[in-house]
């Protein structure tokens, strides 16, 4: 099954494992991408609806094992540790979030698992790409495939996601993003990392306004270069004016060119998160105090995003799925549009590929548009859901 985000995978997911224990001494497996996320997404909802229908025997908390009064067991596992799913014969196997799992815990490990119970798999998941989910539903709609079925349903079709959150959806996200994340299509991310800009419609002529317009820099720390993109916000959209790269240089340069190259204006700093961290080589201090003793104002998370999530945020802000352009940028900020248009993904992966040397400066510029433009969203994915499992059934 194939469905957006918010669809009720995980709600499916446990009634199908409820359906199939409810024959005495069957073992039913749920797997999903850590065993991390299992327990925190599962686990509760699971044990609620089994002590609900006064099945449950005993439950093993440290195992996320639960056994019924037939002697059936429903059990929680997670696939980053695929060897220790080994050596069990399991009648019926649910793998939540296929997408984000290593296609070789399916054909290694699990797989075999069902050869002698004859058991039966459901995977579910939002689509990732063209991965091993995307072939496996392919064998679902393959009429000669006999022991495969595959279905697909849109985040709306679920019915837990009200129409005014879709659409803001479709603002806050990039066209692919939003099609893959709310309408469970299969998007290929394999070529071009930020797919959002188009040099014909993202690069326009402006000037730099002359009032006391606040200069916005996003910064990367990398040694060689030490890039910053600046930009300055106008009616929601990012006019980006200029770029700043420097090689084999330090901190304390680069506040001294901005200060140099924009006196009197007041400047708000994006650095990487990692500007935190106490270097050495700078006598003990960050790279954040550093920008704050030179008067910057500086705003960075605690912490990394996931890159893809900042990735994503920047394509949205370059192109949401109604075709409005977030940012511009000056035909003079040739190496940040010159990156935009050139930097692919490692072939078969999700990772940029970082061998010509072309993710720093847009880096700088993800950090920005991250913390001033996230990919918001008013429902929580990891809530748990309400369903409901008729005794007996």
């Amino acid at each position: 099954m194939v469905a957006g985000r918010r669809v009720g995978k995980t709600t499916l997911a446990i009634r199908e494992a409820c359906f199939h224990a409810k024959d005495p001494n069957k073992l039913v497996w749920l797997c999903g991408p850590s065993y991390r996320q299992m327990k925190q997404i599962a686990w509760v909802m699971l044990k609620k609806r089994l002590q609900d229908l006064r099945w449950v025997k005993t439950i093993n908390e440290a195992e996320l094992t639960i056994t019924l009064k037939n002697n059936s067991r429903i059990c929680l596992r997670g696939a980053d540790n695929k060897n220790s799913l080994r050596g069990v014969g399991i009648d019926f196997l649910i793998l939540d979030e296929c997408a984000d799992i290593d296609e070789t815990a399916w054909t290694e490990v699990l797989r075999p698992t069902l050869s002698d119970t004859k058991g039966r798999a459901l995977f579910t998941g939002t689509p990732k790409g063209m991965n091993w989910f995307y072939d496996l539903y392919q064998k679902g709609q393959n009429p000669e495939e006999h022991e495969y079925e595959s279905f697909q349903f849109t985040t709306a079709q679920g019915g837990f996601v009200d129409e005014e959150e879709i659409q803001q959806a479709k603002k806050d996200l990039d066209l692919a993003t939003y099609r893959q994340e709310y309408e469970s299509t299969f998007e290929s991310f394999s070529g071009r990392v930020f797919y959002g800009f188009d040099i014909k419609e993202n690069v326009r002529q402006f000037e730099l306004p002359q009032d006391n317009t606040i200069v916005h820099i996003g910064m990367d720390f990398n040694v060689s270069p030490l890039c910053a993109v600046c930009f300055y916000i106008k009616d929601g959209i990012v006019h980006v004016f200029d770029e700043i790269e420097i090689w084999g240089s330090n901190t304390e340069e680069m506040c001294q060119e901005i200060h140099h190259r924009y006196p009197g204006k007041k400047i708000m700093v994006y650095p990487d998160p990692a500007c935190r961290q106490r270097r050495t080589s700078a006598g003990g201090k960050t790279d954040l105090s550093i920008l704050q003793n030179a008067g910057f104002i500086c705003k960075a998370p605690n912490s990394h995003d996931r890159i893809r999530d900042g990735i994503n945020a920047l394509n949205s802000k370059l192109c949401n799925s109604l075709g409005e352009r977030g940012i511009l940028f000056h035909p003079n900020v040739k190496k940040i549009v010159n990156t935009l248009s050139k930097l692919t993904y490692k072939e078969g992966t999700s990772v940029p590929d970082k061998t010509k040397g072309l993710e720093h400066i847009s880096d700088a510029l993800r950090y920005a548009i991250t913390y001033l433009y996230p990919i918001k969203t008013h429902y929580n994915f990891e809530q748990p859901q309400r369903f409901v499992v008729k005794t007996g059934v």
